[in-house]
């Protein structure tokens, strides 16, 4: 690791091969915490390379556990996280209005590290248990469209910086990682990242796989659609630019997106939303990034009308359905 951290100290970067072998090594702890905390916290502060993140993701999907649903099209929603807003769980509660259209959903989550209340957090505290049983989660793609995926019980390798990214407490290069390592594989990506540099590396990573995605970013440092201003969607067709306004809706307040600052108040804003009992801007919030996962697996489809099958999941109770039903599989 000395090597690798004078490497970088130097304003170098490491090939795709490299970046495999480094993250394979950090995961099977070869390196001590002190060093593997360097390793972290230089990346953030330089930008990561196509080649590195590639090496990382292809060595965190490879140590994972891997979980076949070959016979479902299946989406993941989330977010990299770290962009530091403190919004409710928008991409969870859009995972389940998706799911309530009819959709089949692989939930890809962790618990916040970054942030106060990962989808995790969240899940745990309204009731769900993690499992990694390929039985129970099909019965709950069979029963509810969606399963959960808590992460740490498929790339137990991770365990080893776990804590680390607990005391450091900030985003560090696994928040790119989680979004690009969903054990289920979905054929379907609809994902937000905190930066328009990410979202082209995430683009030119996606580009060599048979995916259909829509990489997401609020131009004001959102990782999923806030309507608090423009945003762009990188998808399978090119690079688009949204205007809040040309969607039909008017910018709205960040303080309106907020999360709470503990589990139990993400919580009861999950189940206030998911209940049909959301405030315009959290309705209107929440359907758009619901539609725009729609919209990943039908691109021929117009927003609006994605957007009409987003609302109807969530105001004709699907959504909250597909919840219970998954908390009870």
């Amino acid at each position: 690791m000395k090597e690798i951290l004078a490497h970088l100290f130097e304003y170098k970067s490491f090939s795709r091969k490299e970046a495999y072998d480094i993250l394979t090594n950090i995961a099977t702890g070869k390196y001590d915490s002190h060093q593997i905390a360097a390793f972290m916290t230089i990346y953030g502060m330089r930008s990561i390379k196509v080649e590195e993140l590639g090496g990382f993701r292809d060595a965190m999907y490879d140590l994972c556990n891997k979980v076949d649903f070959s016979g479902y099209d299946l989406i993941d929603m989330c977010g990299t996280g770290g962009d530091g807003k403190n919004t409710f769980n928008i991409s969870t509660m859009a995972s389940f209005v998706v799911a309530g259209a009819g959709y089949h959903v692989a939930k890809h989550g962790n618990v916040g590290v970054s942030s106060g209340c990962g989808s995790s957090n969240v899940m745990e505290y309204l009731g769900y248990t993690f499992t990694n049983d390929k039985a129970v989660l099909e019965k709950q793609l069979e029963t509810a469209n969606i399963c959960f995926l808590h992460a740490p019980l498929f790339h137990p390798a991770m365990k080893t910086v776990a804590p680390i990214r607990k005391a450091l407490a900030v985003k560090t290069f696994f928040n790119m990682l989680g979004p690009l390592t969903n054990p289920a594989n979905p054929k379907f990506q609809s994902v937000g990242v905190f930066s328009l540099e990410l979202a082209r590396l995430y683009a030119y990573l996606y580009q060599n796989t048979e995916k259909q995605y829509s990489i997401i970013h609020a131009l004001d440092g959102y990782d999923e659609i806030s309507l608090t201003g423009d945003f762009k969607v990188i998808n399978n067709q090119g690079e688009n630019y949204y205007t809040v306004e040309e969607l039909g809706f008017t910018e709205v307040n960040a303080e309106d997106l907020t999360g709470g600052d503990s589990v139990e108040q993400a919580a009861k804003t999950f189940r206030q939303i998911i209940e049909g009992n959301g405030t315009a801007v959290q309705n209107n919030v929440l359907l758009t990034n619901a539609a725009f996962g729609i919209k990943t697996f039908h691109p021929e489809k117009s927003f609006g009308d994605c957007y009409y099958e987003a609302e109807t999941s969530l105001l004709g109770h699907k959504a909250l359905e597909s919840f219970k039903k998954l908390v009870n599989a």
